[in-house]
């Protein structure tokens, strides 16, 4: 009989949580979880399913106008704001149960409330007190506004997702995936989209070519883009209107500032200073290769430990310790060569190293780079350029990184993943018989390298 009330206790009950505790659960554990908020975490409740189902319902919008070159004749459109939301919730409630049911089907038990440590095997939740083997903390993390006056009137992507009224006019600040994300949102539902970015160009991290594309992309569909601008300051006017005041001494009056200008990891409170878990100077979970922090029974998966904060990166963590801990299967996550998209509009899909970072490591890279105008946009008449790239590791003929802007790149990009992850060289790609007519066949049938 154990000395322990469980097995594990999962602190968090969102997409690396639930993995974790339901593959543990299945290896025999007694688990627990507990989650403060609702079931699913940032992915699923304030994130990716919320956004994508809000991406979809702002493409409409484009969709009425393309159909007019097929022939099609669109009487007057309206958009309601308050149907979408709702229509959202719902589905986000019924997927918060499914998550929920996820534990208790793996046979754990479910606390409502915020835990913290008491000590390296007992956890708080409310009054009551339970004791674990094992811990895991993943807890995820939460938006960070920029420290200027009036920031409190700002709203981050978790309010942004239950306005009431849609801003006719809006202030984005920020140039990563939620910024763009969003600035796509908005502008498809016709609000008028300013997007602030303090650095020089959107998409930090992201190969040249992406970020400059994408950028002339957004531009074409009536974003106002602005780099190297920030904001200063922000006040409330008379009328309730929002006044901005930016870096370059202008000023913008909106409805809604929305802050996407980073996050952080969720772990103030939670009691880890004492049990002496270690966390980093931006507050995530430190932890080594197998997903155990510093102390020896307290782990830690997901966006807490700010690895790689994606979530099907916190999912496998969370396959892998339960595998390690519980299925007496060592196995660590493999954080190379992910893939990853921006559900901007267009959509970026990419996978592997971008051409700066493979110069670094490899020294000689092939580049093959096309750019060329979708089918359907010949006949709708939007002006548009889908962007496609291959860097290659000239020495071994081997496929480093892939790059897209484009319609479907996120689609496109998970099949590229498989063979790129596999090692496929760019000969495997030659040899490949495109799909035709799709713009995924311009991968397997770029030929001419980029002169240097």
């Amino acid at each position: 009989m154990s000395q322990y009330d469980f097995d594990l206790f999962v602190i968090g009950g969102g997409s690396g949580g639930v993995r974790a505790g339901r593959i543990s659960g299945g290896y025999g554990a007694r688990v627990a979880v507990a989650e403060e908020y609702r079931y699913g975490g940032t992915c699923v409740i304030r994130g990716c399913v919320p956004k994508k189902l809000l991406v979809y319902g702002s493409q409409f919008a484009h969709d009425f106008e393309d159909a007019a070159g097929f022939g099609w004749t669109v009487g007057e459109t309206r958009f309601d704001w308050a149907t979408m939301i709702a229509n959202k919730d719902k589905e986000i409630a019924r997927l918060e149960g499914i998550y929920r049911k996820l534990f208790e089907n793996a046979g754990a038990r479910t606390f409502d409330g915020r835990a913290t440590l008491k000590d390296a095997h007992t956890v708080l939740i409310g009054d009551k007190s339970v004791t674990a083997d094992k811990i895991l903390i993943a807890t995820g993390g939460h938006p960070v506004k920029p420290a200027v006056p009036g920031a409190e009137l700002m709203i981050t992507s978790n309010e942004a997702f239950h306005l009431k009224e849609q801003p006719k006019r809006i202030v984005i600040v920020g140039g990563g995936y939620i910024a763009l994300e969003f600035a796509g949102i908005f502008n498809g539902f016709g609000s008028r989209v300013t997007l602030l970015y303090r650095g020089e160009q959107i998409l930090r991290g992201f190969d040249e070519d992406i970020r400059s594309h994408l950028a002339g992309e957004i531009g074409k569909s009536g974003i106002d883009l602005r780099c190297k601008t920030d904001l200063t300051k922000i006040e409330k006017t008379k009328d309730g209107a929002l006044l901005v005041h930016l870096t370059d001494g202008s000023t913008l009056e909106v409805d809604a500032v929305l802050a996407a200008t980073g996050r952080k990891p969720n772990t103030g409170g939670l009691g880890l200073e004492v049990v002496g878990v270690r966390t980093d100077a931006e507050g995530a979970v430190v932890v080594n290769e197998y997903s155990r922090s510093s102390v020896e029974n307290v782990y830690a998966v997901g966006d807490v430990t700010n690895r790689i904060n994606l979530t099907p990166v916190a999912i496998r963590e969370g396959h892998c310790f339960a595998d390690t801990v519980f299925g007496k299967k060592p196995r660590s996550p493999d954080h190379a060569d992910v893939p990853a998209a921006v559900f901007s509009q267009p959509p970026v899909g990419t996978i592997g190293l971008s051409e700066t970072d493979a110069r670094a490591k490899y020294g000689e890279v092939d580049v093959y780079r096309t750019s060329f105008r979708p089918l359907k946009a010949t006949i709708s008449g939007r002006d548009e350029r889908v962007m496609m790239k291959l860097v290659v590791d000239a020495k071994t003929d081997r496929v480093v990184g892939a790059h897209m802007v484009g319609e479907d790149a996120g689609e496109i990009m998970q099949g590229l993943a498989i063979a790129i992850k596999a090692g496929a060289k760019k000969a495997d790609f030659d040899a490949t018989i495109g799909i035709h007519p799709t713009a995924a066949e311009e991968f397997v049938t770029m030929r001419e390298k980029v002169k240097a």
